[in-house]
């Protein structure tokens, strides 16, 4: 399998390239130049098998020959060995039609850590064949930071710069990240948003003077291994509950658009998925693209969802791609004119295209309250904001009763204690596994929302990459 840039001007590379590397240095993300399909007796074989297995199964098509089935099956079971649930992505019913699959069992509560925890074996493997240093720099809008962190932590030649928006993530979300004190480890909070920190490491990912002495990688959703590694658990699902003999539809709580997008290659693989409901808060520059063709940034507004206040997909880009017929010209040209005005039209035929899988909702502050209420009145379940918000689009979304909805629960409620208790007056306790992060110790730094003061302190702490 190779992999080639949505603005087409990256050479293709293999698997192992790709998870180095990141962004492509045209500025796009990589993509595998064809999406691999499974028969129905496939998908109707993994029912029952250990999440590992499947795993192992979905993946193996896009990692080629770049790693051998025993080497891939031994990292997965490295990987999901760390969950606290035997089932890694259990399945929790709520009604005849709803379910919830948490995804928050990893050993930072949130659904990064199903990618990230493989995303760092990979790295492990990959950088002991050759004589490289890697630097990993990233953006968090809260979960990525810390599932990256604890992936990462410790590991031998992984330097990892996590950026977060000052005081704009919960309590929790920073201890985590920023309680973690291993010397590969750098924390960043800068003055800005989410969208401006996620500005400034793409920025450095073109930046000549900091690539010709750095060998830079992502471990957000633009890395194409992370987000093969979610495509697993939309299959995982689906074949717990019928595929492919029927249908299932999934919500979806997205900001980066990182997490419905495993969904859309799920689909093209094969899995028979009735419909993606892309859910987002009052920040809903994806509900507006779908629905109107009306794709621009406007000012992030903080909320109890921190990590869907974001007005930048990244991973929109994919999806526009595939819907331009694979046209990396015409993708770059349309992402050019975007971060030049902030502002994009997207054309009747290709929002027609997109519709045949997808639906979004815009979920309000009311209706998310509303809907961690219900959960947690009609079926004992508490839940966080961001699932609050998938579940509230897919309470709305008018589907067949038959078609069983599955809302992506991203994070343990107790991630977000003090909006879980306004909202359900209960305040979830953290794990035992966690249970003394406030007694831990803090280190990070505070920069300016300045790209050339982040990249002195990155370039003055980082390791070069044959160093």
């Amino acid at each position: 399998m190779e992999y080639i840039s949505t603005r087409g001007g990256a050479e293709p590379l293999n698997f192992e390239q790709v998870t180095l590397a990141g962004l492509a240095g045209d500025g796009g993300l990589y993509v595998p130049t064809h999406w691999p399909r499974f028969s129905e007796t496939e998908i109707a074989d993994m029912a029952g098998l250990p999440y590992a297995e499947i795993a192992v199964r979905v993946m193996k098509p896009f990692v080629g020959d770049v790693l051998s089935e025993v080497e891939l099956r031994s990292l997965c079971e490295q990987a999901y060995g760390r969950f606290a649930h035997k089932a890694v992505t259990p399945l929790v019913q709520l009604d005849e039609q709803h379910w919830l699959l948490e995804l928050f069992h990893g050993p930072t509560l949130a659904f990064k850590d199903v990618a990230l925890q493989l995303l760092g074996l990979l790295f492990e493997t990959f950088l002991a064949r050759q004589d490289k240093h890697l630097t990993v720099v990233g953006a968090t809008s809260g979960d990525t930071g810390s599932a990256a962190i604890d992936a990462l932590a410790g590991r031998d030649k992984v330097d990892i710069f996590m950026l977060h928006p000052d005081g704009r993530i919960s309590d929790v979300q920073r201890r985590q990240m920023t309680t973690v004190l291993a010397p590969n480890v750098h924390n960043i909070a800068i003055d800005g948003s989410f969208d401006d920190a996620q500005a400034m490491v793409k920025r450095m990912f073109a930046d000549k003077e900091v690539t010709n002495s750095f060998a830079i990688s992502a471990v957000n959703s633009i890395n194409w291994a992370r987000l093969m590694a979610q495509i697993v658990y939309y299959f995982y699902a689906a074949s717990q509950l019928g595929a492919p003999h029927r249908k299932i539809a999934f919500s979806v709580p997205t900001g980066n658009f990182g997490d419905v997008f495993a969904g859309y290659v799920a689909s093209q693989m094969g899995l028979p998925v009735a419909r993606l409901i892309v859910a987002t808060n009052v920040n809903d520059i994806l509900h507006r693209a779908l629905q109107d063709g009306d794709y621009s940034a406007g000012t992030v507004t903080p909320t109890a969802a921190p990590s869907m206040d974001i007005q930048v997909s990244s991973n929109f880009e994919r999806l526009l791609f595939d819907l331009e017929g694979r046209d990396g010209a015409k993708t770059a040209a349309r992402m050019h004119a975007f971060e030049a005005s902030r502002d994009m039209q997207i054309e009747e035929n290709m929002r027609m295209k997109a519709a045949k899988i997808f639906a979004s909702a815009r979920v309000d502050s009311n209706q998310m309250t509303l809907a961690m209420g219900q959960a947690q009145g009609e079926a004992g379940q508490v839940i966080d904001p961001h699932t609050a918000i998938g579940l509230a689009a897919a309470q709305a979304a008018e589907l067949d009763p038959s078609t069983p909805i599955v809302t992506l629960a991203t994070a343990h409620p107790a991630k977000f204690r003090d909006a879980v208790e306004r909202a359900t007056g209960v305040r979830p306790s953290l794990p035992r596994r966690i249970g003394d992060l406030f007694d831990r110790e803090e280190a990070y730094d505070k920069l300016p929302g300045d790209y050339d003061a982040v990249k002195s302190f990155v370039t003055s702490k980082a390791t070069p990459a044959h160093g």
